[in-house]
């Protein structure tokens, strides 16, 4: 669990395994208000289970981020956090990889959708 600065260009988050009891995702948004120079790669893979609450941290991220034209991409995420995303109809607002250095890969590529 944490944040840790990848070079000059991403910060990663590490989710918690039950992400609304940390403030992890709160201290990103205000850390990219503030600095607005970074991309952000969010890694479920500790999550097990996610909230409302969580779900909304992220679209404020992701508005946040797109406004000041930098990108948001979230990693590892387990197949059942992935059919949370898709049953509210929330795939098609962030940016998918399979591991951390997929989604470092992914700010060099047009955005692809999970289905």
């Amino acid at each position: 669990m944490g944040m840790q600065y990848l070079g000059e260009q991403a910060l990663l988050v590490t989710l918690p395994r039950e992400p609304h009891l940390g403030n992890e995702l709160e201290i990103t948004i205000r850390l990219t208000g503030a600095h607005p120079t970074r991309d952000v790669v969010v890694d479920f893979s500790l999550v097990d289970m996610m909230s409302s609450g969580t779900l909304s941290e992220l679209m404020i991220l992701e508005k946040q981020l797109s406004e000041q034209n930098q990108q948001l991409v979230l990693c590892s995420v387990p197949a059942s956090i992935r059919e949370i995303f898709r049953r509210v109809g929330l795939n098609g607002l962030f940016r998918f990889a399979e591991d951390q250095f997929a989604a470092l890969q992914s700010f060099e590529q047009p955005r692809c959708y999970l289905d």
